[in-house]
């Protein structure tokens, strides 16, 4: 199979929680671990960073794969979901994985994958391991899909183990409280294996405490942190927690003389951030005259710090291009959104997408008015003709959304 024909494989043979939801969840590592062993076990012999929480996971990892390829290392980076093409799930220093190499694994494994039901999301954890084995790279930093527990690269035995925040989301499958959700993250802490965690809560910080208390774990609370608020290419309110989670990970690394990186490689790490990782979505710019700007936040816990920053923009009227996926909680997300906005409702181009005229009653519910619109590109090049040169038009409420306008 070419490239083409071998990502229609993947997409549709193999079951995909991000267009299919809650059926393609997998509720244990079962698979993984078959998956692993049959691949000789590549992640043994890797070096990671392993990262997960509820929101600030993707921007953490690149941040941290800048830092350390400006320290001079190689390194792997895997992250998900991809924004306009799969390749961008893996990478080294910023190169997405070759066509190539996504054929052949999937020509010389797809049997195996069919004989044991592989989901998307195993079968992309065991690519990545395999790949970075074979190019041999220095360190890596792998993102948490879900949860941690359960989730699919929880196989590793990482340097560290970095859990950004804990908000409420996905709660049919971690738990509907802040408590349960932080016992899932926590499922990432290893034996003896150093943690850090960027921001916690009175709720969740005893859930940490006992954790790393039971394994043994060294425990660094990034938020406790006094440093300088270094620069970064990533504009948005809430890198300001990253930065930090990232400057302590670091810290910890070259306190243990595990890695060795410089502030001048964090420094150059934070500035070159999208340079480097080839990130997208968040709080970029897309446009001036009228200013477009495009985030990926989608739950509240995010929500809640992008929105103020777009009301401290200066504008006339603000536009706003929203579209969200059919598990999102409207009654937590939808209140957090400016009345005083225009609103251009329509369904992201997934299965799972919300359609338009239950997204605009629910948001009329909240006082959110608007028009409903055939599709994200529709909606946004409405947006494009209404607005003047001094007007914002915001796009978000779903990762869907914003790939479809990138």
């Amino acid at each position: 199979m070419n490239y083409n024909e071998t990502l229609e494989w993947i997409f549709n043979k193999l079951p995909m929680y991000q267009t299919q939801g809650a059926t393609a969840y997998r509720k244990d590592i079962t698979n993984t671990v078959l998956l692993a062993n049959h691949l000789g076990n590549p992640e043994r012999h890797l070096k990671c960073i392993h990262v997960a929480g509820t929101n600030g996971k993707g921007s953490t990892s690149h941040l941290l794969a800048s830092a350390l390829q400006e320290a001079g290392y190689n390194v792997g980076l895997y992250t998900s979901p991809h924004l306009k093409d799969y390749r961008e799930r893996i990478k080294i220093n910023g190169t997405p994985i070759s066509e190539e190499y996504i054929c052949a694994f999937i020509d010389q494994n797809k049997a195996f994958f069919e004989a044991t039901d592989m989901s998307f999301f195993e079968m992309s954890v065991g690519l990545a391991f395999d790949y970075f084995v074979k190019e041999q790279t220095d360190v890596n930093i792998i993102e948490v899909g879900m949860g941690g527990r359960l989730d699919a690269t929880n196989i590793i035995s990482p340097m560290i183990s970095v859990i950004t925040n804990i908000g409420l989301d996905h709660t049919q499958f971690l738990g509907n409280t802040l408590e349960a959700i932080a016992y899932e993250k926590a499922g990432i802490i290893k034996l003896n294996i150093p943690v850090v965690v960027g921001e916690y809560l009175p709720e969740t910080k005893p859930v940490f405490e006992t954790k790393a208390e039971g394994t043994k774990s060294a425990l660094y609370f990034a938020s406790d942190l006094v440093h300088l608020d270094y620069p970064s290419a990533l504009l948005g309110d809430y890198q300001y927690h990253n930065k930090k989670t990232v400057v302590q990970t670091l810290n910890v690394l070259n306190e243990r003389e595990l890695l060795r990186v410089s502030e001048g490689a964090i420094k150059k790490g934070f500035l070159n951030v999208i340079e480097n990782t080839g990130l997208q979505g968040r709080w970029q710019q897309l446009g001036s005259y009228p200013k477009v700007i495009c985030d990926t936040a989608h739950n509240a816990h995010g929500l809640s710090i992008v929105l103020p920053q777009l009301q401290k923009e200066a504008f006339d009227q603000l536009h706003i291009v929203l579209g969200v996926v059919n598990d999102k909680n409207l009654e937590e997300i939808l209140p957090l959104f400016p009345k005083n906005a225009h609103y251009y409702f329509c369904s992201p181009n997934s299965s799972r997408g919300l359609a338009t005229e239950i997204l605009k009653e629910k948001a009329a519910e909240f006082g959110l008015k608007g028009e409903t619109y055939l599709s994200v590109s529709n909606a946004y090049q409405n947006a494009r003709i209404n607005a003047s040169a001094n007007d914002l038009i915001y796009v978000g409420g779903s990762t869907f959304v914003v790939a479809e306008i990138l």
